[in-house]
């Protein structure tokens, strides 16, 4: 098996892509390194194109360790032939392999097991193979009362069980049976009660098994677990049966064709239809599972990413109502000042007192925006503070936040020790102030399953979903950077090259000595060896260091480029420092990108990323993305009619549409019909955070339903 090529093939690269992809991975060097800092090497791909490129990787030299193991295991029973050796390299799948090596897999006793240890093997193979023309007379010299073959029926039994395991066994039945049902199969799912549920549609329900919907899998795989519906993959038995009748009684006639035929028609119904039923459900079940831990992946990278609001002083407001809404007050830095518990709902003596409670805090510490979690009560909440900041003339605006996992977050480990004398209620305020000043450094801290931007991210396999989210949110935090000297722990454990030991070796270093004054400067730093250095070194971001390279993106490796170039353009390092670069491009221009990268003796990415880097320095890429709308009015469902444009905030995006906070208790629906072109996927037109105009198309108040588009 060429792997290499199988590579080049799947992903459209060039044979140099490929080599060096697999040599820098097998170096043990991190995606986000090879992405940003080998571009040259790899031919530009991005991360995720290398994430994919690894996983392929990974499963063909499985597949290729499995094929070498099943030739082996069938040559030491003394059983390999050409002709297997030729199926095991020409399996593409570990299925495939799988379906070869099962004949020889030692199996639990079976049926067939116990007929051949009773002597009917060869009987079974001449009535199969049609080498005799007297079945009873063959079968009649089989009987044997001590194995309790007492009859001729009882030895054509045990010859019904070899051939019906034979013929299951056989590779190029299940290949053809399972190529039939994905090709030609049906997911029927059929209602098991008269309730009224969120399974109605899949009462009486079938559709094509290549054609159904990811979600459409997972739903109706939660109605069969919560055994609402019962499921089933349907096919043309009468057709796979005649295909394979075919193949086995072609030269076969009378008696022997007839207990083949019976043979086929047990094998098919008790051992090869289940197993293939069982294959395609888990193959349906992994589709589902893979599209929505992409979802997940992609709307949790869009809110990991959304742009910070600097610089304001924040108050927390963690909706409750038996309990009370928890408030934090955070300064500009996200340091903790205050805290407080008010009631709004209730009597008025309450809400009075909660006014006067939260104006008190609102002047005392300069608050510019209140951030109030989603759950419950939020709305409630919203209205509280909307008519308390019109009736008192208050210059602060609100904004509605996802609370998801801030709970999660207040009763951990990590939130003991950052806040070890504040209560655990105090905590999730503290979180969700500042979600608004810096969602990445505050959402990483959470458990990326606890924050709930997917669909059925409930039913989808715990290891694999850690696995995708643990990537996503560490290519989020290296294409943004870490401060190094105001970063927490929990924030640099994240940046390619650091594991969890170091970074937290890095913060105690930095407790003992002060900050950082250069990147090198973290060499010093306990089990941080050079390969670390190199993996997370351009990553990190020093903002009053001494050589302003290091609040860059620049890798120190390009460092000697870097001040080349800039000698070559006519610049200094200071100019970096002084934002004295606003005609680089024309010179650059003036040069010619490619000779400057030749006489540079580098690549044209690399001088390329040097170039934006070093006119930005300290550039956060979040900051062009779109703010949080900040609101001072409020809405309710009665104030909504049909044909009104709002703005709105895109919350989470699924595979039929995205659910956008239009600033009403109930976030409303655009499905994918609704968004001003025929879309597919409606990631590719919206992502989780964003801002956009929609009209109302519907409310639908008894279902607390609303319906929206985007075509305004």
């Amino acid at each position: 098996m060429d792997i290499n090529n199988i590579l080049k093939e799947e992903f459209s690269l060039k044979d140099f892509q490929v080599v060096n992809t697999i040599e820098l991975i097998d170096e043990g060097n991190t995606i986000p390194f090879i992405a940003r800092y080998r571009k040259e090497k790899t031919g530009e791909m991005s991360d995720t194109v290398l994430r994919q490129f690894h996983e392929k990787l990974v499963y063909l030299r499985n597949l290729e360790s499995r094929k070498e193991d099943v030739i082996r295991l069938i040559d030491e029973q003394g059983k390999l032939t050409k002709e297997i050796s030729k199926a095991v390299e020409k399996a593409n799948t570990l299925q495939e392999v799988e379906d070869v090596y099962a004949p020889f897999k030692k199996k639990k006793r079976t049926r067939a097991s116990i007929a051949k240890e009773k002597g009917l093997e060869k009987p079974a193979l001449e009535i199969m193979y049609g080498k005799t023309d007297d079945v009873d007379g063959l079968a009649s010299k089989y009987i044997d009362e001590e194995k309790d073959l007492k009859s001729v029926e009882d030895v054509l039994k045990g010859v019904n069980d070899i051939i019906a395991e034979i013929v299951s066994d056989d590779a190029e039945v299940r290949k053809y049976l399972r190529e039939n049902a994905r090709n030609r199969g049906r997911v029927v799912s059929k209602g098991s009660s008269d309730e009224k549920t969120v399974y109605e549609m899949y009462y009486d329900y079938s559709e094509p098994v290549k054609y159904i919907a990811p979600h459409r899998i997972l739903a109706v795989n939660r109605g069969e677990n919560e055994k609402i519906l019962k499921v089933k993959i349907e096919i043309d038995d009468e057709y796979v049966k005649g295909w394979i009748e075919r193949r086995y009684t072609k030269k076969l006639s009378g008696k022997c064709r007839e207990i083949v035929v019976e043979a086929i028609e047990d094998a098919y119904k008790r051992l090869i239809f289940p197993a293939i039923e069982r294959e395609i459900r888990n193959e349906l079940t992994e589709k589902g599972q893979e599209r929505a831990i992409s979802v997940f992946g992609k709307n949790l990278n869009s809110l990991l990413l959304q742009p910070p609001i600097h610089g304001k002083n924040v108050m927390g407001f963690d909706p409750g109502i038996r309990t009370g809404c928890k408030i934090a007050v955070v300064d500009r830095n996200g340091k903790f000042l205050d805290s407080a518990v008010v009631f709004v709902t209730g009597s008025q003596a309450k809400k009075s007192e909660a006014e006067k409670e939260l104006i008190g805090l609102i002047k005392k510490h300069n608050i510019d925006i209140i951030a109030i979690g989603n759950g419950t009560a939020s709305r409630e909440s919203e209205a509280f503070v909307a008519k308390m900041i019109k009736d008192n003339n208050l210059d602060v605006k609100y904004v509605i936040v996802s609370e998801a996992g801030a709970s999660v977050y207040s009763a951990s480990e990590l939130a003991a020790k950052e806040h070890p004398d504040i209560n655990v209620s105090i905590r999730g305020a503290i979180s969700i102030a500042r979600r608004i000043q810096d969602p990445l450094a505050e959402l990483i801290k959470i458990d990326p399953k606890s924050i709930g931007v997917g669909q059925y991210q409930h039913d989808i396999n715990g290891k694999r979903l850690e696995e995708v989210l643990d990537g996503v949110v560490e290519d989020a935090v290296n294409s943004v950077g870490a401060d190094l000297n105001t970063a927490s722990a929990s924030l640099l454990e994240h940046v390619a090259g650091i594991s969890s030991a170091v970074a937290k070796n890095i913060v105690a270093y930095r407790e003992e000595n002060g900050e950082f004054k250069s990147r090198s400067e973290i060499k010093k730093v306990s089990k941080l060896g050079p390969k670390a250095f190199t993996q997370c070194a351009g990553f990190l971001r020093i903002p009053e260091a001494k050589n302003p390279l290091d609040n860059t993106g620049v890798h120190p490796e390009s460092y000697a480029t870097c001040e080349k170039m800039l000698t070559v353009l006519g610049y200094s390092k200071e100019d970096i420092k002084n934002g004295n670069l606003k005609d680089i491009d024309e010179k650059v221009k003036a040069v010619g990108l490619t000779k400057l990268a030749e006489e540079l003796e580098s690549g044209v990415p690399t001088i390329k990323d040097i170039i934006v880097e070093i006119k930005r320095p300290g550039r956060d890429p979040r900051e062009d993305g779109m703010k949080p709308i900040l609101r001072t009015d409020v809405l309710s469902m009665d104030d909504l009619r049909d044909g009104m444009v709002l703005k709105g905030t895109v919350r989470n995006v699924v595979d039929f549409g995205a659910f956008v906070d239009i600033g009403v208790k109930t976030d409303g629906l655009v499905h994918k019909k609704e968004m001003g072109v025929k879309v597919n996927d409606p990631m590719e037109v919206v992502s989780v955070g964003d801002i956009i105009d929609v009209k109302v198309v519907n409310v639908d108040k008894e279902k607390n339903r609303i319906a929206l588009s985007m075509n305004v």
